[in-house]
């Protein structure tokens, strides 16, 4: 199996686990069906517009901008501290202001519904091309929640003896660096190289890299020979997924350096 193999399989694992599926040229900014105006962008502007108005029904076309705006504009010098501040608005909403009978008004917006999964859309994209600080970088696939990019799983060719799980790894920290508006939106990161797979957050280090045992509860361990499906079919079930954001990601203070995702 090679590496395009093993994407076109994860694709349709994603599929199963009730997500859409689409390959980057085909909604490239130069397709037939674009799904951003520029490769700089990461968030699926149009994807993302129709959730809040979904989410939020009634709201003004000026809300909808300005919450968009919001997210465009997370800013921090420090990235941990932009991945912070964009987690709050993910799980507590964003506040804008719009104009009431009398005067203004603040109105919460909610990016997600984290009650009834169904009320999200779920997308895998494979090949996703961003303009780097320096060329090109394609992530071999970014999930997306509303049109947020939530997740980026880096896949290494299983049969390559020169490549593993940890190529993966460093590739990740590379588009960190070059890509680094991709990353404002993380939640977590999938290494793989088929037969191991590994998930860590924004700032984990190799050894908080974790491998994923479990498709619902410590009764049905699968004995799949690939954990990159038991990864999938498990962590990535949209219920599970939302509960993970909404509980489990914390932020720890670390010194200096300000917070540290877990």
């Amino acid at each position: 199996m090679n590496e395009t193999q093993l994407e076109n399989l994860a694709l349709e694992w994603f599929a199963d686990n009730g997500w859409q599926t689409e390959t980057g040229p085909e909604i490239a900014p130069d397709s037939d069906r674009p799904m951003r105006a520029d490769y700089k962008d990461v968030l699926l502007e149009d994807p993302l517009k129709c959730a809040i108005m979904r989410i939020n029904p009634g709201l003004p076309v000026e809300a909808v901008d300005e919450a968009v705006h919001k997210l465009k504009t997370v800013d921090h010098p420090i990235p941990v501290q932009r991945n912070r501040r964009f987690h709050r608005y993910m799980v507590d909403g964003i506040e804008v202001e719009i104009q009431g009978d009398e005067d203004q008004e603040s109105e919460l917006i909610r990016l997600i519904d984290f009650s009834d999964p169904s009320k999200n859309e779920f997308l895998a994209v494979n090949q996703f091309t961003v303009l780097g600080i320096k060329q090109p970088r394609r992530p071999d696939i970014v999930l997306f929640i509303n049109g947020l990019p939530i997740a980026v799983l880096e896949l290494k060719n299983p049969d390559n003896e020169n490549t593993d799980v940890w190529s993966a790894f460093h590739q990740v920290q590379t588009y960190k660096e070059e890509i680094a508006d991709l990353f404002i939106y993380n939640v977590a990161n999938v290494i793989s190289d088929g037969y191991l797979a590994r998930i860590g957050s924004l700032t984990a280090k190799s050894e908080w890299y974790m491998p994923w045992k479990v498709v619902e509860h410590e009764d049905d361990r699968p004995a799949f020979e690939l954990e990159l499906q038991t990864v999938i079919k498990g962590f990535f079930k949209p219920k599970l997924l939302l509960d993970y954001i909404r509980h489990f990601v914390i932020f720890e203070q670390a010194g200096k350096a300000g917070y540290q995702s877990r």
